[in-house]
């Protein structure tokens, strides 16, 4: 645990009693203050009253008298599309508000840090897709090298949970636009963007609102170094801001599919070779292709952020290229479920979004591909540039009939359950095709989540294939 410091003694409120929200009223608690809990569940205020944690009503008169500060979890909305009460009554009552983001970066370092000889970093990552792939393998490449690694925030633990890093340690965090938009300390030693597309636009009043929340990883603290992707114009401009010049080495560019040049640092993958150029030459090459757990030039990008962070951080081409060949990949992320009768069965439930969806459909060829869900705002005229990879789309949802009218051009199936879309995909698959759910939509009509669209998928495959 990382106790909250600076509010010893002092009153906390906590609005949002989830994983973030318990944890960090324990971290609060750990660091002499006390937490003041409230969520509009009353099971999650069981939860924290079994724990000995005191509640309150944030939302009655008078809630925030002598109150020091307000700690919100990442799912309350805090301006758009309207402020969450109990945040409106913060600010009329003049007190700080913070998210457990803000509270780790303002608690982390500590006076005994004055006795490493290499003090701890964090690495911070952010972006629309890949941010976890990315994550997940800085955290598995410094692990298999050795080097001291904890993975935390919007993946693996809460940022409050880890425990405190030791001699060189690194703690590398996956950051979501929500806990970066309220932060009141954001200080990552390397952050990373990876890309940006439309989502969450009703949170963030737009796309300009969504991307600001992304800057301010940049903005607020001031990385010794930054990893940004500019396939995008978004990226390009968050160099532009960060540069000094052209040989600024801070920056580090990162590419998926083109040649980057110049006097600065760059990484970029094109045809499935990774290269590092640095002063105008070529210092490094790796290839990707035969990296089951990359596949696509999507995860060629998320290689490519890897990749610069650790080279960042000291470590040699050879090194990271031995902690590819050994990652796995994440669950509900091209992920491979199955192989049989050379038919691939691929999860990337994950896939939530059209920009994302097509990056999965550009990944493969011969695609039996099963989709649809809650659709999400801009349509899917994104989808054009992989369809030519689709033999036959199997659409899932409450929903279908309507999303597969949008699919023109190619051959399509209302099945609108996950069961019949992957039997009839099964029946349908021949050796060569791949059976990919990348739903390009959202789960919430028929799932809690897309981890249990995915596992769902997973376990029709499995039971098609005899193997449950």
């Amino acid at each position: 645990m990382i106790p909250v410091q600076g509010f010893e003694g002092q009153s906390v409120a906590v609005l949002g009693l989830g994983r973030s929200g318990l944890s960090a009223a324990r971290a609060l608690a750990a660091g002499g203050a006390v937490p003041l809990c409230w969520d509009d569940n009353p099971a999650a205020r069981d939860l924290a009253a079994a724990e000995g944690l005191e509640l309150r009503d944030l939302s009655r008169d008078g809630a925030f008298d002598g109150v020091a500060c307000l700690m919100v979890s990442p799912g309350i909305p805090h301006l758009y599309p309207a402020p969450n009460p109990v945040i409106a009554a913060a600010w009329a009552a003049g007190v700080p508000v913070d998210n457990d983001i803000g509270l780790f970066f303002r608690s982390l370092a500590v006076a005994d840090w004055d006795q490493y000889d290499v003090t701890p970093r964090v690495v911070a990552v952010t972006g629309s897709n890949g941010k976890s792939t990315t994550s997940a393998l800085i955290h598995h490449i410094l692990s298999e090298a050795g080097r001291g690694s904890q993975l935390a925030g919007n993946i693996g633990r809460g940022v409050l949970d880890i425990d405190p890093p030791g001699e060189g340690g690194v703690v590398v965090l996956e950051l979501s636009s929500y806990q970066t938009d309220l932060a009141r300390a954001l200080t990552p030693d390397v952050a990373v963007f990876t890309n940006l597309s439309p989502d969450h636009l009703d949170r963030h009043a737009g796309l300009g609102g969504y991307f600001a929340a992304k800057r301010r990883l940049f903005a607020e603290g001031g990385p010794d170094r930054a990893v940004i992707g500019v396939d995008e114009p978004e990226g390009r401009s968050l160099v532009n801001q960060l540069s000094e010049g052209p040989g600024d080495d801070r920056v580090i560019r990162v590419s998926s599919g083109q040649k980057l040049g110049g006097p600065g640092w760059d990484v970029f993958a094109r045809k499935g070779f990774l290269s590092e150029w640095r002063k105008g030459r070529q210092v490094a090459s790796l290839d990707l292709r035969g990296v089951k757990g990359l596949p696509g030039a999507h995860n060629h990008q998320n290689a490519c952020a890897a990749f610069a962070v650790c080279r960042s951080l000291g470590m040699g081409p050879k090194q990271i290229e031995a902690a590819l060949q050994t990652f796995k990949g994440l669950p509900h992320r091209s992920q491979i479920v199955a192989e049989a009768a050379g038919v691939t069965y691929v999860n990337d439930s994950k896939a939530t979004n059209v920009d994302s969806a097509v990056k999965a459909l550009l990944a493969f060829d011969n695609i039996r591909w099963i989709c649809g869900g809650l659709q999400k705002d801009g349509g899917l005229d994104g989808l054009v540039p992989g369809l030519g990879h689709v033999r036959k789309a199997y659409v899932i949802g409450r929903e279908a009939a309507g999303f597969a009218m949008g699919l023109g051009g190619i051959s399509t199936e209302v099945c609108t359950t996950m069961e019949r879309a992957v039997a009839q995909a099964m029946a349908d698959a021949e050796p060569g095709d791949v059976v990919l759910l990348a739903p390009a939509a959202a789960s919430f009509d028929q799932y809690d989540n897309f981890e249990q669209r995915g596992d769902d998928f997973a376990a029709r495959v499995g039971h098609g294939l005899g193997l449950s």
